[in-house]
Formats: structure tokens, sequence, C-alpha cells
């Protein structure tokens, strides 16, 4: 009997035992994570060493593994990812290590011994690592200069950031050189430009509507290089109003006044001319529907296309030059005034043409004194109405519809499609001419009612 009390203490004796060593957890192991792997094509050994006053750093890694795609995110004080070392390819394991006094934002951090699961620390270098691949950092908002001198919104009380540019009630007036943004509408304001010296000045249109009842929209008082942009893809309206015998159009420069972009410029004229210059006028790009009581393009000096689509419907003259009309590029469509005297194009000097397209539709016209191929001027011998349209066929194309808003009766044609021997007839209202032959030069071809 005793004996068998004996046995029986002694085995629940040894039961105990047994439960506290299976208990016992190794340091070494106490992070460990089996299902982690480390993935590295060259490993160097390194030298851990383990000192009191370091600060540990704690990571937590969560992994997520949906639609087959494992996605491990990793937030630290400092961190690195281990990574394979092959050229242009980072291969992420589940390890995370960190060295003391390495970067957080994305710096690489070394470390030789580390140990899987959810946190580890290592010291001391010998691998590295690319950092914060999987970090998500804090937008930096970042200060830059405006492009332009000036912002400027049009309205009864504009609206001006920058320098060198006021208001003056619905009026701005830009006093020194730089760039000008101008945006927003008026419906009686105006863009002064008054420069103390030979500065550049360049106004950009960006979808601006401005008219004003006693004078220009844009009036460029002294600026001795002044530039219009269009700004791509915008809308831009001009309007004058009442008799201003000085400043007589929408855009009146005192000085050269060159026009550029991608945008399209509508102008109206209720005073005089369209575009209105005392010096050259140069047109390099952009769209223009130009209406007036006078010309539409007029300049005491030279008028220059080089480049642009312009709708020009002239109350006298179309384009009007006091000194030389030189047509490089572009498609230009000028329509004349209704009097006898007045032409579709008129040049008081040399009309040289190298190349883009023309179609002058009015009482007269002046012909080029240089051209580098054969042009058609045709002689309607009536005059056709108002409304009358006009077709253009050469070599049995139809290079363009004509509808002129005056009465008119004569047609000039520059193209670069001409040349000698090219076939060419009009269709007006309907009636076809007869087909005529191209030859060098001015061609003049008579067509009648």
């Amino acid at each position: 009997m005793d004996s068998r009390r004996f046995m029986a203490m002694a085995a629940a004796v040894t039961l105990m035992l047994t439960s506290c060593a299976c208990g016992k957890t190794d340091p070494q192991e106490k992070n460990s994570n089996s299902s982690s792997a480390v993935t590295e094509e060259t490993t160097k050994k390194s030298k851990t060493t383990t000192t009191a006053d370091k600060t540990t750093e704690e990571a937590t890694t969560e992994e997520t593994e949906a639609s087959s795609k494992k996605k491990t995110t990793t937030k630290a004080k400092e961190k690195t990812t281990t990574t394979s070392v092959k050229k242009g390819e980072i291969t992420t394991a589940s390890t995370t290590t960190a060295k003391s006094g390495s970067k957080s934002d994305g710096s690489s951090s070394g470390g030789g011994s580390s140990s899987g699961g959810g946190n580890s620390s290592s010291s001391g270098g010998g691998n590295y690592a690319e950092a914060g691949a999987n970090e998500v950092q804090t937008p930096v908002e970042v200060q830059t200069e405006s492009e332009y001198t000036a912002e400027i919104v049009m309205g009864g009380s504009p609206s001006i950031v920058g320098a060198n540019a006021a208001a003056d009630g619905s009026r701005v007036i830009i006093s020194a050189g730089g760039d000008y943004l101008i945006s927003g509408n008026t419906d009686d304001g105006q863009i002064f430009v008054d420069t103390a010296t030979e500065e550049k000045v360049k106004l950009i249109l960006n979808g601006v509507g401005i008219a004003n009842s006693s004078g220009p929209a844009i009036l460029i008082n002294d600026a001795k290089k002044c530039t219009i942009e269009l700004m791509d893809g915008t809308v831009s309206v001009l309007r004058d109003g009442a008799k201003d015998k000085v400043n007589d159009g929408v855009i009146f420069p005192n000085d050269t006044l060159r026009i550029k972009g991608g945008g399209e410029l509508y102008i109206y004229s209720n005073n005089a001319h369209g575009i209105s210059g005392d010096d050259d006028v140069i047109i390099e790009g952009g769209r223009y529907e130009i209406d007036s009581v006078k010309s539409g393009i007029f300049a005491h000096d030279d008028i220059t296309i080089n480049d642009g689509d312009l709708l020009i419907r002239g109350g006298t003259n179309g384009i009007k030059s006091k000194g030389t009309i030189n047509i490089n590029g572009g498609r230009t469509i000028a329509y004349g005034g209704t009097k006898d005297e007045k032409s579709s194009v008129y040049s008081d000097g040399a009309f040289n043409y190298t190349g883009g397209t023309l179609y002058a539709v009015g009482n007269r016209v002046s012909v080029p004194t240089m051209s580098n191929n054969p042009f058609i001027v045709v002689d309607c011998g009536d005059t056709y109405e108002a409304g009358s349209t006009a077709e253009m066929v050469l070599n049995d194309t139809q290079m363009a519809v004509l509808q002129p808003h005056n009465n008119f009766r004569c047609i000039m044609m520059l193209a670069p499609e001409i040349s000698a021997g090219s076939s060419f007839y009009t269709v007006i209202n309907g009636n076809g001419s007869e087909t005529f032959s191209v030859s060098d030069g001015q061609n003049e071809f008579h067509v009648g009612q």
C-alpha cells in the first residue's frame, strides 16, 4: 500500500517537472517567425556588437496575402528591407534590419545579423539594402516663383498679382518690361502699356475679353518690342467703341508688334481698324477673325505674315500697308470693302510672296512685286453681290470656297500648289468658268456672268 502511494507521488513530481521545462522560451527564438524568408544572393559576414546604451528600434510588419500576391508594409523609426544584390532587381523579404544612425527616408541600412519574425533589431554593417520602398511620404508644399511678372484678371476692379502693373479703375497700366498673363472680362476697360525704357513686353492673352467704349482695348503707347501671345487652347475677344482718330485700332501699337501663339483672337472694330500700327505688324501664329469698319490690319510700315490662320472682313481694305507686305506662310482670307477704289490687299511699297496661302477678294487688289511661284488673279467682269460664293479649283482640287461680306469683282489666289502647267477654273454662284492653264508669273483670267 505504502509502495503504491510512493510510486504515485513520484509520477506526479515527474509530470510537474516536465511541464515546467516545456514552458521555457529560448531568448534567441523569441522573435522568430517560421513563415518569413530572407533572399540574398551574396552574404557577407559581419560583426555584431551590442552595447547597453544603444536604442532598440521597433518595427511592425503586416503581411496580407490576397490573390496569391503578398504585400508587406513596414513602419519604423529607422528601417531597412533586406534585398538581393542583383543589379536592377530588388527582392523584398519579410526580415527587417536597421543600422543605428541610418536615414529612414529611403536611404540604405546595413545589418550583419538579423532574426526573423514580427520584431527584430541588429547593429553593425556589411550588407546594405534599399529602404523606404514601401513608405508613404508626406507631400511637401514647395513655394515656387511665378513665371510671370504679373498675373492680371480683368474686371470692374482688376485683380493684379505681381509687379510693374497697376489698376486705374477698370484700366490696367503696365509700366515696365516683363511677361504679363491676362485673363478675365471687362465691358469697359483697357490694357495700357507705357514703359519708361525700351524694354521687351509680352502680353499673354489667356481667354480674356476686353471692350473699351472710348479707345483701343490694348494700347501699346511705348514699348520698343511688344509681343502678344495667344495662349494655346484659349479664345480671346477684343472690341473698341467711340471714335479715336489717333489711336485708331482695337489693338494699337506705337512700335513694332509681334503676335504669336496657338490660341484664337476675335477682333471687332467699331472705330476704325482691327489692328493698327505706327510701326511693323508681324503675325507668327494663332487663329484670327477680324471685323472692322476700316482696314482689318493696317500699318504705317511693314506687315508680315509668317504663320497663322486669318479671316479678315474689312470695311475699306482687308490688309493695308504703307510700307511692304510680306506673305511667308499661314493661311489668310482677306475681304475688302464696298468702295471701288479700295482693295482687299493694298501695299504702298513692295509686296513679297514666298509661301503660305492668300485669298484676297474685293474690288481691287495689289499684286506681288516678287513671287516664288505663279499666282492667279480672277477678273470677274461685273460686280457680284455680298454673300455670293466663289470656288477656287486648282488641278481639279477645290482649294477654297469664299463668301465675301461685301460686293466684289476680283479674286487673287497665292498658293504654293500653283505651278506652270496647272489647270484652274472658278465657280461663282454655281456657274463654272472655262478651264485655264497656268503659266509663270502673274496669271490674269477673265470670267463673265
